[in-house]
Parts: C-alpha cells; sequence; structure tokens
C-alpha cells in the first residue's frame, strides 16, 4: 500500500522546491537510489545527471551541493518518522509502551510501508545508517545550524525526549538519551552488519531486531 505525506523542508537546502515539478522530485528520488548504490562519497551530480537523463545544471537549478541535498533527503526522513511515531501511538496510554514503540519503530521493526511519495524508506533507511552523520559532522555545522537545517532531527529528539520524561519523570537528561537512542540506533546496526566485533551479535544475523533489543535493555534499565 501506498499513501502520501506532504512536509515542509527547509527552504534554505534548496534553489528551487524540488517538490514543485517532475523534475525536481526525480531528483531526490534517483539521489536517494543512487547514494544507497555507491554511498555518498562517490555520488555526484554528474552521475545524478546521468541516471536521470540530464545535466548537472539541471540538479544545480534545485541544490547548490549534494551536502545540501544529502540533508534534505535526511530532513524528509526525520519528518516522516516523527510524523508515523505521533500516529503508531495515537492509541497508546502507557508510556513505557510507548517507548517501547518509539524503540521499534527507530530500528525499523515496525511495520511501516516500503514506498511512501515514490520514496523507498528501506533505502532511505540504509542512508540514515550509513551516511546521517555527515549531514551534521562538518566543520561549518555551526553555520549550517543557524538556518535552522536540523530542526527536523531536533523536534524528533524533543518529541521522544518527552515520552522519556513521561515514563521517567525524575529522569535529568530525557534529550541526551533521545539523541543518544537515535544515534545508537544507526551506529549498532552499522557495527553489526560491518564491524561486528564491535557488537555483541555474534550469529551476525537480524541486525534489525539484534538493535532493538539492545535498545530494550539499556533504555528500560536505566528509566
Amino acid at each position: 500500500m501506498e499513501f502520501q505525506v506532504k512536509f515542509r523542508v527547509n527552504e534554505h537546502l534548496y534553489l528551487k522546491d524540488p517538490e514543485t515539478s517532475t523534475v525536481g522530485k526525480s531528483i531526490v528520488k534517483n539521489a536517494i537510489d543512487l547514494i544507497y548504490e555507491i554511498g555518498f562519497e562517490h555520488f555526484t551530480f554528474k552521475k545524478l545527471s546521468q541516471k536521470i537523463n540530464s545535466t548537472e545544471a539541471t540538479i544545480y537549478r534545485y541544490f547548490s551541493s549534494k551536502h545540501k541535498l544529502l540533508t534534505y533527503i535526511l530532513n524528509w526522513y526525520w519528518s516522516y518518522i516523527e510524523f508515523i511515531s505521533k500516529q503508531r501511538l495515537l492509541e497508546l496510554q502507557d508510556p513505557h509502551r510507548k517507548m517501547e514503540k518509539i524503540l521499534e519503530i527507530i530500528t525499523h521493526n515496525d511495520e511501516t510501508h516500503d514506498h511512501i511519495e515514490d520514496y523507498n524508506l528501506s533505502r532511505l533507511h540504509t542512508i540514515v545508517i550509513s551516511e546521517s552523520s555527515k549531514s551534521y559532522h562538518v566543520k561549518d555545522v555551526d553555520v549550517i545550524n543557524k538556518e535552522m537545517v536540523f530542526n527536523p532531527l531536533k523536534s524528533l529528539c524533543g518529541f521522544i525526549a518527552d515520552i522519556i520524561s513521561d515514563a521517567s519523570p525524575g529522569f535529568a537528561y530525557p534529550r541526551s538519551f533521545a539523541s543518544t537512542l537515535l544515534e545508537t540506533a544507526h551506529d549498532q546496526q552499522f557495527f553489526s552488519e560491518h564491524l561486528p566485533k564491535l557488537t555483541d551479535n555474534a550469529e551476525r544475523k537480524e541486525h534489525q531486531r539484534y538493535v532493538l533489543n539492545y535498545l530494550r535493555h539499556i533504555t528500560f534499565n536505566l528509566i
């Protein structure tokens, strides 16, 4: 099943809103596919233009750099995760059950739709695991942050932090723990798949399930 959702992405990330044209949507969709296939280091606008049978100049009309295109994609993803989390939590009252559901969602153990707005969610998840830190682990992060382009990530962390506070009202570090859970969900899956000796997943399988079990352990022993 496919369904359509729209998120407002920070205008500082693009020169022309890709949502306003077929070409723009194709740029984003194919950028996701190409980054998934070859990685962000090898990704270039030249390769992307060849994939969409267009020119680099066309892509530069929408995005000034591949870093801003990556951050645009991540903004969409963070907004989606917060959206789907709020939808899944509507019928839950107990904060600990809400926390359990959040862990399932951020580790992709929750049932989700594979295609939303023509974007492949499983590929997006792989990109987030491998590439998301490259959006903010950069020298100019403070300058970039002033443009508020990381607000969707901050908003998601704030949402999770509120659930942590509900589950454990006396807990002193809800925002730090929320961001730690997100980063750990990504890092541990990456390590489990590629550097397993940095994890305890000796069988090197069911990576998402392993990460979920690990996050459950640290979460419910801490809060």
